[in-house]
């Protein structure tokens, strides 16, 4: 999604990390704009991804990175047999309570790394079977993984967003500040 980052206060690495990972947010959420619940849940390509369920993928997968850094468990625990859950709004969910949830997440995101002592800090990768075992990785890197997730997601999220109703990057950040691009 384009749109301008600006420069970190000298030396305050934690902030220029945490914008670039909430202006990847802003690309998901703009892409959101104007559309009802069902056309954020169609599918208007081969794949399965729907704009409701990257909104939905994204505010779970980065509450799980969190938690993890923390030493605790995912809120939501993801295997195989309901892993297509984390893509798809399931029974009451909606848009708007993904965006109150991510926005929560993104609040718990930030005061995290505020807190803590290093960005050299490590924790262990989960035991999982697509990770090196007994691995650990920093903050920094942690915050580095969630900016690509977010970004590779938000470019998706333009893709499904463009096919269903045209509507690019570039028109969806005009409509969020209420001026044209053109």
């Amino acid at each position: 999604m384009v749109t301008h980052v600006r420069a970190e206060a000298q030396g305050d690495e934690r902030g220029a990390l945490l914008s670039f990972l909430q202006e990847q947010r802003g690309g998901i959420r703009r892409a959101l704009l104007g559309l009802t619940e069902q056309q954020a849940a169609s599918r208007p390509s081969a794949s399965d991804l729907t704009l409701s369920g990257l909104l939905k993928h994204a505010a779970e997968v980065e509450q799980g990175w969190i938690a993890r850094a923390k030493g605790e468990p995912p809120a939501v625990p993801r295997d195989e047999s309901n892993w297509h859950e984390c893509f798809r709004l399931m029974g009451d969910e909606t848009v708007d309570s993904q965006l109150a949830y991510w926005r929560k997440v993104a609040d718990e995101t930030e005061a995290f790394i505020r807190s803590v002592p290093s960005l050299d800090d490590t924790f262990a990768l989960p035991n999982d079977p697509w990770f090196p075992p007994d691995e650990s990785v920093s903050m920094r890197w942690l915050l580095l993984h969630l900016i690509r997730e977010t970004a590779r997601h938000a470019g998706h999220a333009d893709i499904v967003r463009e096919s269903l109703d045209g509507k690019t990057a570039f028109e969806l950040v005009a409509m969020e500040q209420g001026t044209s691009w053109r």
